[in-house]
């Protein structure tokens, strides 16, 4: 496709490459320094979207972050949605097509990569307009280190879209010449492409650098798509220049319509003429540099109307040129379908407007004046105060470490962005005591000729008879003045509360055109100064920021670490299925060719409970508790006594919080005296130790004892099953595992060929069991050794499947699962862990409580489908019928919920755990469990299933 838009020449765009892309379904062309939105209006598209509410058509009306209507979806090279045309830089292939307001999201996974970077420098300059640039200069000249972070492709600022001069040259020939200074200084950081979009305590500022996305399907696969850069800085200086304003009138927002400054970028940076056509409406003179480049550019300007009634000093240059300005008079609305074919014009005066009529015209530029972007400023608490001559907020105040230069402090002449600029370095070098440059030259830049003072003009009342209700203030949101009139009208005062009822400013440009506007229109309605409506609040990110890009490497498997054992190949060669357990991958069952997990289970279970299985339990969280205080913090802890453990032996204890729930249980070995080693659930690890710390490092420092995870160091083996006493025996010959001389509960140090190893006699099955403990580095082959041994009586790995029935058929409970943070260790059946000896530990007074006592308190009990062949789903309520045995109208009372469900071997049957109201003195009863729309009746049992007298225990 042409592009009958494209100048003959000019612009900083590579016209020698031709780039392809396409949009909405059609073929375009473009070059190399082209934006989407530029490339689009080289081929005289301006409608690229319709508006969320309205559906109304949407055109491209800015240059950069601060459009509010020109939202794309990307299609290739990666699906990409909620971009804007203007910021989007133009690569090959490229596909895309416009937006109704909202896009949708990939439904591929995002191969690109990304990452952050951390930077420290003495001085941060952001923006690398003139102020900036020169503030870079300063610093960097006198050897301080130095952070240059500018959001566009190349330096230059507003000189990329004019043709002013420095030192009587082109004025981008000075800035090409200040990149290759600071290229030359070993301590400047320079990034293009980046944009600051946040600014914290302490010269905190975080920043995006987009590093290949103008490439396309061309960025090397090595190189991340986009970085972060976490950026500390002694000094901020911002240098982020001003954001044109629009004038609010009706009809708006038609495409065509754009700022007048966007429609020089557009001309004398990418080489398009936005239009053949233009009206030029503006309350201030900078619009008519606009005006006079448009007409040389060969475009036919209609006329200038300027909202002031004695007009500007640049009228007469417009004259001379042959084009017709209109003082004292206003745009009051527009005509057209899919874009702009007239502006409709009428005198203006004391705020009324008079008759008007219609000029002809496809482009209607607009400039209300100009808002100084003061977002990282504001982000960093600084206060603003506005300026009545200028429309706009400023700064009020200096920050300790963030100063605001050029344009973002409201200096809109070129010579005044250059002074200001090295002054406000200055000044930074000084506050960091960094002598500055001696010899410090600034350009000279042609005088300007005087402006008149602009007009402050928020809107333009609405002669169309459409009450405000086309009047577009936000159009990314469809929000209106009359939108704010109803706001107003309903009671509103504060600017916060206006933006939530009209949803300015919520939009991808976060107010950028709309935010300062909203805030003039509500004071003029509520008739009181702007100063006191305020702006709404700034808040980072200053433009949108991907998910992927603040996620950087940490996401896919980095994001939750995971965490495998020192047998994770093992397991992996042995056809584990794998579950995740908190960080863990741990081996859920074993299948074996044919075997779905429910045979594979039945059948790890049948083996551990009449020959001998092996559980690869290392992941269990281990605490290492040492000092002559270690006993006193675990009795303070613990619900039961732990000082009393004598050397060599294990005890189950339980922990509660200060409400007296069960946060965790698990096992304590004895080693010293003064050491313990706690054994916690995988998925409590980290929070008992946080618990542990948390205790003994602020409430009782005075405790002497150190508390330290050695999770990692120790692998876990369990050889449960009543031949397990054979392989250990085997295995650890000089060890004696006879019932009297290693008890239940009780531990061995041993050597395995010299490596230290640890045996316990702890069942979590009730079957005959030993845990043996070892370096993880010999994990592996102290693992086969077992194994060897144990072929003889057909020794079965398990995983934690068949770990889970077997606990849960011995009414085992599983803190998390069997527990919701409202089950105390009675409600378990495990008031014998409660010791009543012990005059206070952490949650103890709580089980006094009347709520505590209550005998219709959910207790742990157990279920049998009375059809034995229904496995009761996780989670399912459990009811009880009326007496006539109908269930009861809704709301049907609960009388609790299945915490654990499973098929026992043991049994020949399902079986389940459940939590019900006054489950022990239910027992024999028989309750009902809707499954899939039938009640399942099933009988309250005790939570013991198998083995209740724990006569397996010892063999």
């Amino acid at each position: 496709m042409t592009s009958p838009f494209r100048t003959a020449e000019g612009g900083r765009i590579d016209r020698g490459t031709i780039l392809e892309f396409t949009f909405d379904g059609q073929p375009h062309t473009g070059h190399p320094g082209d934006t989407l939105a530029s490339a689009l209006l080289a081929s005289g598209r301006h409608q690229v979207a319709t508006s969320v509410k309205l559906g109304r058509p949407r055109g491209i009306a800015a240059a950069w972050a601060e459009d509010p209507g020109g939202l794309v979806q990307i299609e290739e090279p990666f699906p990409e949605p909620m971009l804007l045309a203007t910021t989007v830089e133009l690569h090959d292939g490229l596909v895309a097509h416009g937006l109704p307001g909202q896009g949708r999201l990939a439904e591929i996974s995002d191969s690109a990569r990304y990452d952050a970077v951390h930077h420290h420098v003495d001085v941060l300059v952001v923006g690398a307009g003139p102020a900036g640039l020169t503030a870079a200069l300063t610093a960097a000249r006198s050897g301080a280190r130095v952070a240059l972070v500018d959001e566009q492709s190349e330096a230059g600022g507003s000189l990329l879209g004019s043709t002013d001069r420095l030192d009587d040259a082109p004025a981008l020939e000075w800035v090409a010449a200040a990149v290759a200074e600071l290229a030359g200084h070993p301590e400047v950081l320079y990034l293009q492409r980046t944009t600051a979009f946040g600014s914290y305590d302490d010269g905190f500022v975080l920043a995006l650098e987009r590093r290949t996305d103008h490439l396309g399907t061309a960025a090397p696969k090595h190189v991340s798509r986009q970085r972060v850069w976490r950026l500390r800085a002694r000094s901020i200086v911002v240098a982020t220049g001003a954001h044109e304003r629009p004038v609010v009138f009706a009809d708006n927002d038609r495409p065509g319509t754009m700022l007048a400054g966007a429609a020089r970028t557009f001309l004398h940076r990418y080489g398009v003429l936005p239009g053949r056509e233009a009206v030029v409406f503006t309350t201030n003179d900078s619009a008519y540099d606009a005006a006079l480049d448009l007409h040389r550019a060969g475009v036919r300007v209609g006329a200038v109307v300027d909202a002031r009634p004695g007009g500007s000093p640049r009228r007469e240059e417009c004259e001379r040129a042959g084009i017709r300005v209109l003082s004292g008079a206003v745009v009051t609305g527009t005509q057209g379908v899919e874009r702009v074919t007239h502006a409709l014009v009428a005198p203006f005066a004391d705020g009324e407007v008079g008759a008007g009529s219609a000029i002809a015209c496809d482009l209607l530029l607009v400039s209300g004046g100009w808002n100084p972007a003061v977002h990282l400023f504001s982000q960093a608490r600084g206060r603003l105060r506005y300026d009545e001559a200028l429309g706009a907020f400023l700064p009020a105040e200096e920050l300790d470490r963030l100063s605001v230069t050029g344009a973002a402090a409201g200096v809109l002449d070129l010579a005044g962005c250059l002074a200001d600029g090295q002054r406000v370095a200055r000044a930074a070098l000084a506050a960091l005591a960094v002598a500055p440059p001696g010899e410090d030259r600034l350009p000279t830049a042609p005088e300007p000729v005087v402006p008149a003072a602009p007009l402050v003009l928020w809107r333009v009342p609405d002669t169309s008879g459409a009450d405000g209700n086309t009047s577009f203030v936000d159009l990314q949101r469809d929000a209106t003045v009359a939108d704010i009139a109803r706001a107003v009208g309903a009671g509103l005062r504060s600017i916060e509360h206006i933006k939530r009822y009209t949803t300015i400013g919520t939009a991808h440009d976060q107010g950028k055109t709309s935010g300062v506007l909203a805030s003039g229109i509500t004071a003029e309605l509520l008739g009181i100064p702007v100063q006191a409506t305020g702006t709404t609040t700034f808040r980072p990110p200053y433009t949108p920021v991907a998910f992927a890009a603040l996620a950087g490497r940490d996401r896919g498997r980095l994001f939750d670490p995971e965490r495998v054992t020192s047998l994770h190949d093992w397991h992996m060669a042995a056809g584990a299925v794998f579950e995740d357990v908190g960080q863990w991958k741990r081996p859920r069952f074993y299948p074996r060719p044919g075997e779905d997990m429910e045979t594979a289970v039945l059948r790890e279970c049948a083996a551990a409970r009449t020959g001998v299985g092996i559980l690869d339990g290392s992941t269990l969280g281990k605490i290492d508790v040492q000092g002559p205080d270690a006993a006193v913090l675990l009795d303070r802890l613990y619900t039961n006594m732990m000082s009393s453990l004598k050397v060599g032996s294990v005890r189950y204890g339980v922990m509660c919080g200060v409400d007296g729930m069960v946060i965790d249980d698990g096992t304590v070995l004895r080693l010293a005296e003064d050491r313990f080693l706690l054994l916690t659930t995988t998925g409590g690890a980290a929070k008992v130790l946080d618990w542990m710390e948390e205790w003994a490092q602020t409430e009782w420092p005075d405790l002497r004892v150190h508390c330290t995870s050695v999770t990692e160091q120790w692998n876990t083996f369990p050889v449960v099953g009543p031949r397990s006493r054979d392989v250990i025996g085997a295995v650890f010959p000089q060890v004696d595992v006879a019932n009297e001389a290693f008890p239940f509960m009780a531990w061995r140090d041993t050597t395995l060929d010299g490596v230290p190893v640890r045996l316990a006699r702890i069942s979590f099955s009730g079957e005959l069991a030993f845990e043996v403990y070892v370096n993880p580095w010999y994990g592996v082959a102290v693992w086969e050794r077992l194994l060897d041994a144990g072929r003889p009586y057909g020794i079965t790995p398990y995983g934690t499947e068949t770990m889970h029935v077997l606990r849960a058929e011995k009414g085992y409970p599983i803190i998390g699962q069997d527990t919701d943070g409202t089950v105390t260790p009675h409600d378990l059946g495990m008031a014998w862990a409660v010791s009543k000896k012990k005059p206070d530990f952490v949650g103890k007074r709580s089980f006094a409580r009347a709520a505590n006592q209550d005998p219709l308190r959910k207790q742990l009990v157990g279920l049998l489908p009375v059809d034995r062949r229904t496995v009761l789903p996780e989670g399912s309520q459990i009811v009880e019928l009326h007496p006539d045995g109908q269930l009861p109208p809704p709301p049907v009372p609960m009388l609790g919920h299945v915490t654990s469900s499973y098929r026992s071997a043991e049994l020949a049957r399902p079986f389940a755990l459940a939590l019900v109201k006054g489950g022990r003195s239910r027992i024999g009863d028989t309750v009902h469990v809707p499954v899939n729309g039938t009640l399942v009746p099933a009988e309250v049992t005790g939570s013991v299933l198998v083995d209740p007298e724990g006569a397996r225990r010892d063999g």
